[in-house]
């Protein structure tokens, strides 16, 4: 019996320790850092989120185009957050709704890992353009291009999906490895076992979006593994 109490109490305080770990982050001003972008707070659907559009200035793809979250130092653990994309008015013919989470950043932005998604593409009368739904990179050596050419589907997938509709985007990271689970499905979306920043990289999150993009973020919520 004092066994089986000792183990209970165990598991609990093992319970305990770990949601420890757990925060919603609150997406307020005062720490959110643009990064290439313009960031507002608007209402959408009801609903406040942080509005998001890439510099237009910034004509490369894959760029460090996020809003910086600050005093949150990520290496392992989970990223939740629903994001909602529109196409710009004057979005050119190659958008695809592109937006996602920035991850593992290090101080000047120079270097991070990220999954983002192509909304655009899910619904798409082209498979091959379905199979781009999804898709990770690593910055700044290892851009979509990059991997596409080297690694053709081993760091993209499809997952169904539209513009304007809110989608949950859960990034679950261990070591080397990142699944992207979407909209509270069971089974991951896109599985990616050699990060290219390696298994011990850590740093903060960023709110991601590219070229054409009107991004919308909310409710992020972040768990750390230690």
């Amino acid at each position: 019996m004092m066994i089986r109490i000792a183990l209970i109490l165990s598991n609990c305080l093992l319970f305990a320790a770990t949601q420890l770990y757990a925060q919603t982050v609150k997406l307020e001003p005062a720490i959110l850092e643009p990064v290439q972008v313009s960031m507002s707070i608007e209402k959408i659907k009801g609903k406040q989120a942080i509005k998001v559009v890439k510099d237009a200035s910034v004509e490369k793809f894959d760029e460090p185009t996020f809003v910086r979250i600050k005093d949150v130092d990520f290496g392992n653990g989970t990223i939740e957050v629903k994001v909602l994309s529109r196409l710009l008015k004057d979005a050119p013919e190659f958008a695809r709704g592109f937006i996602g989470i920035a991850f593992r950043i290090n101080e000047d932005n120079s270097r991070y890992e990220s999954i983002y998604i192509r909304p655009t593409n899910a619904r798409a009368n082209e498979q091959v353009r379905r199979n781009h739904s999804i898709q990770y990179y690593a910055y700044p050596d290892y851009k979509f291009d990059r991997l596409r050419e080297e690694s053709p589907e081993k760091y993209e997938s499809y997952s169904d999906m539209a513009l304007n509709e809110w989608i949950t985007m859960k990034i679950v990271v261990t070591g080397q490895q990142a699944k992207l689970y979407l909209n509270g499905h069971d089974q991951p979306s896109l599985i990616v076992n050699d990060l290219k920043l390696g298994a011990d990289a850590s740093g903060a999150i960023g709110l991601w979006v590219d070229v054409g993009t009107e991004g919308y973020f909310r409710d992020l919520k972040v768990s750390h593994q230690q």
